[in-house]
């Protein structure tokens, strides 16, 4: 039912399509003995992600990345039960129609963090980054090793360079100006990274639009989307926390870091930021604002620094 995906404007033509999508939802939904059930599509992620019901969640991928369905799979089913948070179950995995893989999880209940944000009080906020903070220290002390088969990648300093020789053309891509363009290569050489730091699990987008928050007291009841897991540096998943939950405000970055058990450097997650697989530094300029100086070293300390 669902079309092969070759290209990159062919899956983009598909899944935005739900002419095309939900005829092959429904009928997947059949083959697994979900026939009937009422499917909601999700407005938010780049894959295509159904609420089957009130009790689960399918997730698609078309071919191309249907690597990141087999690995997503994986992760959950090594983190069930391990965390503090829960994460989705997975009901069951496999391939579909033309090279189309599928994740069916278990739906976890609550509101989205990030669409509730502003309706939580400080005092629930400082208590909500205190979770995630044990959470991710919890996530980092997980043996990952039996996901190495799936989960990239294999030499961390190999991932580094690479992401440096094209970090300059990846925000001119974007819109970059000139101005901040100039200072990537010497910020990146003056920042020491490690090559070979110790192998943590990574969620990699630690973002207030992947927890789950029951709002009846604002405690966390769900972390979800390990579609982009690596093996790496711990201090690379403080790049979506630092933009994303902490926004910048150093009083809940430094809340978090203490229920987290380490401190990272602003200008070493700054580097990381530039160096992210899904860098977008004019996006999160416009959301955070930048120093009045407009240098990077400030840059680091606006978005990362801690009191």
């Amino acid at each position: 039912m669902l079309p092969a995906v070759h290209t990159d404007e062919e899956r983009d033509a598909v899944v935005l399509d739900e002419t095309v999508m939900r005829p092959g939802a429904e009928d997947l939904c059949k083959r697994l003995g979900l026939a009937g059930v009422p499917l909601t599509r999700f407005p938010d992620g780049s894959q295509p992600v159904y609420a089957v019901g009130d009790a689960h969640v399918l997730k698609l991928f078309p071919g191309p990345a249907a690597r990141h369905g087999v690995a997503e799979g994986r992760v959950l089913a090594h983190l069930q039960g391990r965390l503090p948070v829960p994460t989705p179950r997975v009901r069951d995995v496999g391939t579909y129609e033309n090279g189309w893989h599928y994740v069916l999880m278990s739906r976890l209940p609550g509101e989205n963090l990030a669409r509730s944000w502003d309706r939580v009080s400080q005092g629930h906020r400082e208590r909500l980054v205190t979770e995630i903070g044990e959470a991710l220290a919890e996530l980092h002390s997980l043996d990952p090793d039996p996901l190495a088969d799936v989960l990239g990648p294999e030499d961390w300093g190999v991932f580094l360079d690479r992401r440096r020789a094209g970090a300059v053309e990846q925000q001119r891509a974007h819109g970059l100006p000139a101005a901040w363009l100039e200072q990537i290569p010497d910020f990146l050489a003056s920042v020491p990274l490690p090559r070979a730091p110790r192998r943590s699990l990574l969620h990699t987008e630690v973002m207030r639009q992947h927890f789950l928050v029951d709002p009846d007291g604002w405690r966390l009841t769900g972390l979800f989307d390990f579609e982009p897991a690596m093996i790496g540096d711990r201090a690379y998943d403080f790049v979506g926390v630092g933009l994303f939950v902490t926004r910048g405000d150093p009083a809940l970055l430094t809340r978090l870091a203490r229920a987290y058990g380490h401190t990272c450097e602003p200008s070493a997650l700054l580097a990381y930021t530039l160096l992210h697989v899904y860098s977008n530094l004019p996006w999160y300029m416009r959301e955070l604002g930048v120093p009045d100086d407009g240098t990077l070293p400030s840059l680091a300390q606006a978005w990362f620094g801690t009191e």
